[in-house]
């Protein structure tokens, strides 16, 4: 997973309302699964530009945070670039998000037309790692 920032503002997802994915139709980070023989930092930078079609330069690697359902390797790096320089390729919407918004928990999709969740899991690691860069 990859927590894409820019000043204060975070990059989210908004999950397809699938399913059978994990976290339908919610706001989550962007990133993926491991292929065969590839290092959690491998995976992040194509996953990334599968998603997205941005090249993670150097990201750094914050924490893992391991569940009943995954294990997820997260790594932290600027979004060097605005939104319209990039192509979504996977989700339903995105967005550069406050702190604030994580902390409610629920954030606006002007293209979904509504608020969605925040998934736990997700805000939690976003909190994680706002009140690291308070340090």
């Amino acid at each position: 997973m990859a927590i894409l920032y820019q000043e204060d503002r975070y990059l989210l997802q908004l999950r397809d309302n699938i399913p059978t994915i994990l976290y339908p139709g919610h706001w989550g980070l962007f990133g993926g699964h491991l292929e065969t023989g590839e290092t959690p930092l491998e995976a992040v930078k194509r996953e990334i530009w599968e998603e997205i079609r941005f090249s993670l330069v150097a990201p750094q690697y914050f924490d893992c945070y391991s569940d009943e359902q995954a294990i997820r390797h997260v790594f932290a790096a600027p979004l060097t670039c605005s939104l319209n320089d990039l192509t979504l390729l996977e989700g339903w919407d995105w967005a550069l998000v406050t702190p604030t918004e994580i902390k409610t928990g629920c954030i606006y999709s002007p293209k979904a037309q509504g608020a969605y969740p925040l998934g736990q899991r997700h805000q939690r690691i976003l909190l994680d790692f706002c009140k690291a860069a308070l340090k």
